[in-house]
């Protein structure tokens, strides 16, 4: 991205959203941990725990427990601020740039009851995930003109997509 810096929008977003976890949380979560692991080596029979031995399910319970490691791991990263650039090319976020050409449309939601104001990015191959970057401080108007002279705008979405709404609920 070489040309004006006037043809581009610019602002600052967080890599990851930190939720703010409760000691009930971290309780209700290693409560959940140990009922995952108990039932990859157990089944109940008659009110009598059972050990499935070679059946167990040690791929569950690998997951369980890296995904566990994971998320402590990450709860004492600091958040970074990454650089979001709207610009003739593409949208660049840091070091990133995803041309208009592989982005099939976006929509800009924007709810201020909810505290709700993103942008989101659905790409043209079925395979690559949905790109969802908060407006923070921009102007929800502003960066949906912009957008219009390069992409189609997905009216139909009005709602946070499902995946966003649960990993909000369940502070993940």
């Amino acid at each position: 991205m070489s040309q004006n810096e006037s043809n581009y929008l610019k602002w600052q977003i967080p890599n990851y959203r930190k939720p703010n976890r409760s000691k009930n949380w971290y309780i209700a979560a290693s409560i959940f941990i140990i009922l995952c692991l108990f039932f990859s080596f157990f089944t109940i029979i008659k009110w009598h725990p059972v050990f499935l031995g070679h059946s167990s399910n040690f791929l569950f319970a690998l997951i369980i427990i890296v995904s566990a490691i994971i998320m402590l791991i990450n709860e004492n990263q600091p958040v970074a601020m990454l650089d979001c650039k709207l610009g003739p090319e593409g949208v660049k976020v840091a070091n990133r740039l995803y041309e208009y050409g592989s982005i099939k449309n976006f929509s800009v939601i924007y709810k201020p009851r909810e505290s709700v104001k993103n942008l989101y990015f659905e790409f043209n191959s079925s395979v690559r995930q949905r790109l969802s970057i908060p407006l923070r401080s921009m102007d929800p108007l502003l960066v949906r003109n912009y957008l219009l002279k390069y992409l189609k705008e997905d009216l139909e979405r009005s709602e946070t997509p499902l995946s966003e709404q649960l990993t909000k609920l369940f502070k993940l």
